[in-house]
């Protein structure tokens, strides 16, 4: 689960990153929150791609045209793309004798023990103890302790016609039989034990009873807690007959995070994580989106250091031994900018093209580091391979 980034206001056009100041005056006109330009050579040539933002406002989707469900529980909210919510099922319960981070039987579900560094710039270095502690919930990702995986047993069910929520039951119950609870449960009140992010959805995609479809890519985002510890995991995965686009978006953005990988090593800088992200994606004409962000882990499920995903960010520390944390890039087929549902959690494609994610949980050590959610030391291995 992704954390949220916090930054200045930058140009529209993918790769500039000047400050800017110029707001599109349509955009003004009907409300559109951003839009910002450096100057009107960069709002002229991006041009063709803003313009549908426009269309968007004004009720017509972007192939021109409405579409409704019979479950509509926000008439008047403009959806970006053809994605839309359905009802979910029944809410999932955890059995009394599994030890539950704080916010679990919270109301809001706030989680106490992170409000109380929230702010604070200062990354933990873990003991010896607490390493151990973040390989053991790790190893409940990569399989050492059973012949599955949590992750794994989602990954054998996904298929078209199998809905979201039966893709959260199966990661619900492989986390009770582990003895682990299902971190985003309750976190901050999210309804389901796992986020499941489809086509334009970025993030924190709610599970619901929309039955997947040939053609989809879907996220499957994955934290398990267990004795006191957080480890976080997702991959994107390819249902059925994805188009080429489809696939190398989703190619690309594992390539992103394994050369974000390769760079992590005691002394090196946090920032430097985005630079590597954003030259791949861009290279290949994708974006990076920058509202969120990859976040340190360990006791705390969203801690220090945040970890943005785009170039010349301002991320704060350098690397030390010790040090865990994940990189999570969110890579987009078009624009980088980012819109919220009102169930205010699923992030959206501002432009309702494909959106792919990819995360492992590190951590530093005195000659690099480890990938404590790899199947295989020190290597990643992607289940969407398969199929391509």
């Amino acid at each position: 689960m992704a954390a949220f980034a916090t930054e200045s206001r930058v140009c529209e056009t993918a790769g500039c990153n000047s400050a800017a100041k110029l707001q599109c005056p349509t955009c003004i006109k009907l409300g559109i929150q951003g839009s910002y330009f450096c100057s009107q050579d960069c709002f002229k040539g991006n041009w063709k791609s803003h313009k549908v933002l426009h269309k968007i406002a004004k009720g017509a989707g972007v192939d021109g045209k409405d579409e409704k469900d019979d479950y509509d529980p926000w008439p008047h909210f403009r959806f970006t793309g053809k994605l839309r919510p359905f009802p979910q099922g029944p809410r999932r319960f955890i059995p009394a004798h599994i030890s539950r981070p704080d916010y679990a039987h919270d109301p809001e579900g706030i989680p106490v023990s992170e409000q109380a560094v929230r702010g604070s710039a200062q990354i933990k270095s873990l003991t010896e103890d607490e390493e151990e502690g973040m390989r053991v919930v790790c190893k409940v990702h990569n399989g050492r302790w059973s012949d599955y995986k949590v992750l794994d047993e989602a990954a054998q069910i996904i298929d078209a016609g199998v809905t979201t929520d039966e893709i959260d039951r199966v990661v619900h119950e492989a986390c009770v039989d582990r003895d682990c609870y299902p971190s985003p449960l309750n976190y901050y009140k999210f309804p389901r034990s796992c986020c499941t992010s489809l086509n334009e959805v970025i993030c924190h995609g709610i599970p619901d009873l929309r039955p997947l479809s040939d053609g989809d890519i879907c996220n499957v985002d994955v934290t398990v807690y267990h004795w006191g510890f957080h480890g976080d995991l997702n991959e994107t995965f390819l249902i059925g007959n994805v188009s080429p686009e489809a696939k190398k978006l989703v190619q690309v953005t594992s390539e992103c995070l394994m050369k974000a990988i390769s760079i992590v090593h005691p002394g090196e800088k946090y920032r430097e994580i985005g630079n590597v992200v954003q030259k791949h994606a861009q290279s290949h004409g994708f974006s990076v989106v920058r509202s969120y962000c990859g976040h340190g882990i360990h006791g705390l499920f969203h801690t220090a250091p945040s970890i943005p995903h785009y170039a010349k960010n301002k991320a704060v520390g350098v690397m030390k031994p010790g040090h865990c944390f994940t990189i999570e890039p969110m890579i987009s087929q078009g624009s980088w900018r980012d819109e919220m549902w009102p169930d205010k959690w699923t992030a959206v494609t501002v432009d309702g093209l494909l959106s792919a994610q990819f995360e492992h949980t590190l951590l530093v050590t005195e000659d690099g580091c480890d990938i404590l959610t790899s199947r295989q030391e020190k290597n990643g291995q992607f289940h969407f391979m398969d199929k391509l």
